[in-house]
């Protein structure tokens, strides 16, 4: 390996075991972290938050640091000013879900909030998570729920997009608890318990519902599989399921670990244990099964190298170039987990097949960017 590569790789792993002695100070877990960081690394570290959505988590290590140890000014003062932006955003965010769930309850749906404001409670801090969008869960199934919704995207298996509101917040509404499995078998198991364990949800103080930690820990858990499968994950996923851990109950652990097997979840689990025992030293006490280090390794390479959700990793590839990724991808994860690989394969060799037709007749070799066009010539609704 030649030396200006063997050096860069050097430095990322050094870089990558700062960061994680950041994120574990951060979220008070350790009052460990390095004295003599340069002005480089420091931009490296920030660059590592940014590709993770963490800048908000992060900051919080950052204002426990003494003078001598923070990063330079103009760092500090950038990183500083999206934080604080990132606090006004989540209070935006947990108005919206109160506010939500106001609105069902006047119709007489039950409702939960999933992942995001559900897991930013559970923090330190709970303004200081990077959120994303609002999902929210509906009762009374897709026909019913879509009924509801007189201005909506075209709905996807589990959820759908309602348009942004006048602050640019992004809501999902599920009419599924999850997206699930790709493998018709286990998701059918799958759907069927959180649809039953859903009804638990409770009233927080936050003003919104939010489902049971089992229901979270399973959800979650498949979540990540799932878009670690299929596109990437990143570190916030990892924080998120750190605090689910941390808030449940040793009956929890015991009935959620029962369930890994019949959900297909098991190899996720060993992989996500592994990860979290690495990066934030998870007690072994808290892990769901035993961590898979073979899995949890390839897992932790592709989150610092995608960073959030992978985005990273594609972030410089034209439309083909990007469709041959998404492809190639689904045979390099056969051996992360065979049984779900094949039954993804399977689904994408056949949709991109079946709608060729579709293709031409919309002048587009991507559906999604057919769709946009549309939306930006017609207006929100997909008719």
């Amino acid at each position: 390996m030649p030396y200006k590569v063997r050096k860069l790789k050097y430095m990322n792993l050094r870089t990558d075991e700062q960061f994680y002695k950041l994120l574990r100070l951060s979220l008070r877990l350790t009052q460990e972290f390095p004295v003599d960081v340069s002005a480089e690394t420091w931009r490296r570290l920030y660059q590592t938050a940014v590709r993770q959505s963490l800048v908000g988590i992060c900051y919080q290590g950052v204002c426990l640091l003494p003078e001598g140890s923070k990063p330079p000014v103009e760092i500090a003062m950038q990183w500083a000013s999206e934080a604080e932006s990132i606090r006004g955003l989540n209070e935006q965010l947990y108005q919206e879900a109160a506010r939500l769930t106001r609105k069902f309850a006047e119709k007489g749906r039950r409702t939960a909030i999933l992942k995001g404001q559900a897991n930013a409670r559970l923090y330190p801090d709970k303004y200081a998570r990077q959120p994303g969008d609002i999902d929210i869960w509906a009762e009374g199934g897709r026909e019913s729920v879509l009924a509801l919704l007189p201005n909506h995207e075209k709905p996807s298996y589990h959820h759908v997009h309602l348009p942004a509101n006048e602050n640019g917040v992004v809501v999902e509404v599920h009419f599924r608890p999850s997206s699930g499995n790709f493998n018709p078998i286990t998701n059918r198991r799958l759907q069927r318990w959180l649809k039953r364990e859903i009804l638990s949800a409770s009233m927080v103080e936050e003003g919104f519902c939010v489902p049971s930690v089992r229901f979270a820990l399973v959800m979650q858990l498949a979540h990540v599989q799932r878009h670690f499968l299929a596109s990437g994950l990143g570190l916030r996923h990892v924080c998120d399921y750190y605090w689910l851990l941390q808030n449940s109950t040793a009956e929890d652990l015991r009935v959620v670990a029962g369930l890994l097997k019949e959900f297909g979840l098991h190899h996720a689990a060993g992989a996500l244990m592994w990860v979290i025992g690495k990066v934030l030293h998870l007690d072994s006490s808290l892990m769901l099964c035993e961590a898979d280090s073979y899995r949890g390794e390839w897992m932790l390479r592709e989150i610092m190298v995608g960073g959030n959700f992978g985005w990273y990793a594609k972030k410089n590839l034209n439309f083909f170039q990007s469709r041959m990724e998404f492809l190639t991808r689904g045979l390099r994860m056969m051996r992360f987990n065979f049984r779900e690989m094949i039954w993804r394969n399977l689904r994408l060799w056949s949709y991109l097949i079946l709608t060729i037709p579709k293709r031409i007749y919309r002048g587009h070799w991507s559906l999604a960017k057919a769709d946009e066009r549309d939306r930006l010539k017609y207006g929100n609704k997909i008719l």
